[in-house]
């Protein structure tokens, strides 16, 4: 079967964005564990500072306690933090949600 000119072009346009979304790039394990840790990292980063910026600065014991939180704790520190009135707020969510 020949198809018009138009319809060709058009067949062939899907058929490439079909195929593209069809192939998946292989992750290998090293760089599956690179991206967690610099999401992690990311988002230490940004708690920190969000967190600085609400209580002001933090003793190294406590930034290294914020540093030691897993990513889902980080998100939920986050979010915590915008409860916080001070660094008593602080202290009493790390000590209910010690890292682990």
């Amino acid at each position: 079967m020949i198809l018009p000119k138009a319809l060709e072009a058009e067949f062939w346009q899907e058929f490439k964005q079909f195929e593209q979304e069809r192939s998946m790039s292989y992750v290998t394990t090293g760089e599956r564990i690179g991206y967690e840790r610099g999401k992690q990292e990311g988002e230490q980063s940004l708690v920190l500072r969000q967190v600085k910026k609400r209580v002001g600065e933090l003793p190294q014991e406590v930034q290294e306690r914020i540093q030691s939180l897993s990513l889902e704790q980080l998100e939920a520190l986050g979010e915590a933090l915008l409860d916080f009135t001070g660094l008593e707020d602080l202290l009493s969510w790390l000590e209910e949600n010690p890292a682990g």
